[in-house]
């Protein structure tokens, strides 16, 4: 079986080590599965032939000879059934890991993403200023709430999974930030994510294929 999935091969500098084809990376060197790299230059995500592939102009894609996916986490937890490493055995503890998986995606995730675009990607916009108050309270208080049910715990579960996985790359965009580093039970986390030898295969050959230039006028704009 041939695995291929695409990626950027240039972004700004803050996004290089959080697009989101490295959970799709990291989930393949964790179960042991070779795959190529289909490179785009900034652009190309926008056209007919990848919005074929991904209806949202956007990164990653997966494709083997049975299936074609886009959205990560729905690459992440396909290639988790893949092979072993990433899925508990027994039904309870598969339940757990999408339970956590689908907390990274849903519940965790989103809050986030609110506080980098009042920080970063608005920052510059006349609401973003008013708002930031109130989405750095959600956000701490969700950090608080994840911080409370992982503690005491090395994984959610019994395990490192595919929930983990999840869960550690969406905390891990805020790494440095001010909201997470008040947690050490998350930093700890990620720090035990980051230290496995399959995330650091997959941050590298991330990082590796950065080797694009940005187009004309290129800023901020991204898919990360």
């Amino acid at each position: 079986m041939t695995i291929t999935i695409t990626a950027f091969d240039w972004v700004p500098d803050f996004a290089k080590g959080q697009v989101r084809d490295l959970r799709v990376r990291w989930a393949l060197e964790e179960i042991g599965l070779p795959y190529a790299v289909r490179y785009l230059r900034q652009g190309e995500q926008k056209g007919a032939a990848h919005r074929a592939l991904q209806p949202f102009g956007q990164v990653p894609t997966y494709e083997d000879s049975a299936i074609t996916l886009y959205e990560s986490g729905a690459i992440v937890l396909h290639v988790a059934g893949l092979g072993p490493g990433l899925m508990p055995a027994d039904a309870a503890g598969r339940a757990h890991a999408l339970e956590w998986a689908v907390a990274a995606l849903n519940t965790v995730e989103p809050v986030i993403m609110n506080y980098a675009i009042a920080t970063l990607f608005e920052a510059d916009r006349p609401w973003s200023a008013a708002r930031l108050p109130a989405v750095e309270d959600r956000l701490r208080g969700r950090f608080a709430q994840v911080a409370a049910r992982l503690a005491g715990r090395e994984w959610y579960g019994p395990a490192f999974s595919a929930g983990d996985l999840l869960m550690i790359c969406a905390l891990r965009t805020l790494a440095g930030e001010a909201p997470l580093a008040e947690h050490p039970v998350l930093t700890d986390y990620i720090a035990r994510g980051e230290a496995r030898p399959a995330f650091a295969r997959a941050l590298a050959e991330q990082m590796a294929g950065f080797t694009g230039t940005p187009p004309p006028g290129m800023a901020r704009e991204t898919d990360a």
